[in-house]
């Protein structure tokens, strides 16, 4: 829901750090799988309940997330990219309600239950960005179609960071928004029935 705003807040500090990385010689993908790799010590620092570490963890993954696309606007995205991009994401947003119910027998089902409407939320997202390949619905140049929704990116980090400040808060998070990821996929059922007629 906030993406759009956040992103013209964020990417001219961005694209001054992508402009330098770019100049360095290294290449989105390097960030990306950089960013990628440190989805491993974050996964274990929520299995050892090590919040701040957690959080340090989440947001270099996040900053890496964003410089890589950064570094790749200026160096030429790739559809490579765009793909790679896209799947280390979704390993980092599994990664972090699978660290809090190995943490806690408390936190399993409410954490699958995440997890389920994350997965519905991806299928709803990717399945009408590969329909509407190559159209641009006002998030810029990527390497695919975004569609809007109530639980976007910047919800989910916030959720993170909220869930490793409040850790004892977790079950309750996690079901709340996981019922407003099921409100996005009805949001998006309608929304691509509007733009597929």
């Amino acid at each position: 829901m906030f993406d759009t705003r956040l992103r013209q807040l964020i990417d001219p500090l961005l694209n001054r750090m992508g402009a330098w990385v770019a100049r360095s010689g290294i290449g989105a993908n390097a960030i990306t799988l950089t960013g990628a790799a440190l989805v491993v010590p974050l996964f274990y620092s929520l299995l050892l309940q090590n919040w701040l570490a957690a959080l340090a963890l989440l947001a270099a993954n996040r900053l890496l997330d964003g410089l890589d696309g950064a570094v790749a606007r200026i160096r030429g995205p790739s559809v490579w990219g765009g793909y790679l991009d896209s799947l280390c994401d979704y390993l980092f947003y599994i990664a972090v309600p699978l660290g809090f119910a190995f943490a806690s027998p408390a936190n399993e089902l409410s954490a699958l239950i995440l997890v389920a409407s994350f997965t519905l939320t991806a299928v709803s997202f990717l399945a009408l960005a590969a329909i509407l390949a190559g159209r641009d619905l006002g998030h810029g140049a990527k390497a695919f179609t975004y569609s809007t929704g109530l639980m976007e990116g910047g919800e989910t980090i916030a959720l993170f960071i909220a869930m490793c400040l409040f850790p004892a808060l977790f079950p309750q998070l996690a079901m709340l928004f996981a019922a407003l990821c099921f409100v996005t996929v009805l949001h998006r059922l309608w929304q691509a029935r509007s733009l597929l007629r």
